[in-house]
């Protein structure tokens, strides 16, 4: 069905249209007055509203006059990806949303294993982002697991950054003359904003993107290959990942794709990096090029 609504209309509009989808694909049924409690309309608008998801989906749902609800039909195609709605769950587990703020009526049985992180402070997001954007040098109070136990941190931040660990900000490191990340859950204070003469274009790992050939682990059976391989929706049993260097290091840690082959039980390693050689080459060669060009900057001043 694609992306509602088809027609151009208003935002407010949009939001109900996608919270009747959002019914539909979770409880398999709402009726006007979800609209009406949910967004504070009148029951003309709510009944508006209907009519206009009905035009633009008239095979997703069907009116049940018994129930007094509209139902969803065998034929529903939600208007969005499924991942969405199952990202959602996991911003509820993870305290990123309030139960409240989302459209589920009743959550599904459903649990979590995860290891729950620390959440970023709001305050230091928003003064991290405001020393991106003005070109500013910081200092910060950091809880670091590696490299300096001195608390404080001098950095010029230039772009945040996301893995499966959690989020980073992207900075050139007073102390080591280099570019890092920091992760911001790991920041605890941030002060003396000044402004900062690093040129980030000199972030070489940051500025250059490699291609990662990945593939199933050659020592799983063919059975087990196929499965890994659909599940990455591979082609060909091979994935080409494109990602910027300094984000390959994480990438190939939470998989294993920094791993010499052979060392683990290929279940535990069930996904292979073919030009490993070659990534973690051209990652030295960036980062040995950008402390060159640093360092070149700090002589001519």
């Amino acid at each position: 069905m694609g992306e509602l609504p088809r027609t151009k209309v208003r935002w407010g509009v949009k939001r109900r249209l996608e919270f009747i989808d959002f019914r539909l694909f979770w409880d398999g049924r709402f009726n006007r007055h979800d609209l009406v409690d949910t967004f504070g309309i009148s029951p003309q608008q709510a009944t508006a509203d209907v009519s206009q998801y009905e035009r633009e989906a008239p095979e997703n749902l069907i009116y049940d006059r018994g129930q007094k609800a509209y139902l969803r039909t065998a034929s529903f195609t939600p208007a969005f990806s499924a991942e969405r709605y199952l990202l959602e769950l996991v911003a509820i587990d993870n305290q990123w949303l309030r139960r409240e703020d989302t459209w589920f009526e009743a959550l599904p049985s459903i649990e979590f294993a995860t290891l729950r992180q620390k959440t970023t402070e709001p305050t230091i997001l928003l003064r991290i982002l405001d020393a991106i954007r003005d070109r500013q040098h910081v200092e910060l109070k950091y809880a670091s697991v590696s490299g300096s136990p001195a608390p404080l941190r001098s950095i010029s931040p230039h772009a945040l950054a996301y893995t499966g660990g959690g989020w980073y900000a992207r900075a050139w490191s007073g102390e080591h003359n280099d570019f890092r990340d920091y992760k911001l859950n790991r920041i605890t204070g941030i002060d003396h904003f000044k402004p900062s003469n690093i040129d980030p274009s000199l972030d070489f790992e940051w500025a250059h993107k490699i291609d990662l050939k990945i593939t199933p682990n050659p020592r799983l059976s063919a059975d087990q290959r196929a499965a890994v391989a659909a599940d990455y929706d591979m082609i060909g049993d091979e994935l080409t990942l494109t990602c910027r260097l300094s984000l390959s290091f994480y990438l190939m840690s939470t998989y294993n794709l920094d791993v010499p082959d052979g060392t683990l039980d290929p279940k535990k390693q069930q996904l292979v990096l073919t030009n490993r050689a070659e990534v973690l080459n051209a990652r030295e060669t960036a980062r040995k090029l950008a402390k060159e060009a640093l360092l070149r900057a700090t002589v001519d001043k």
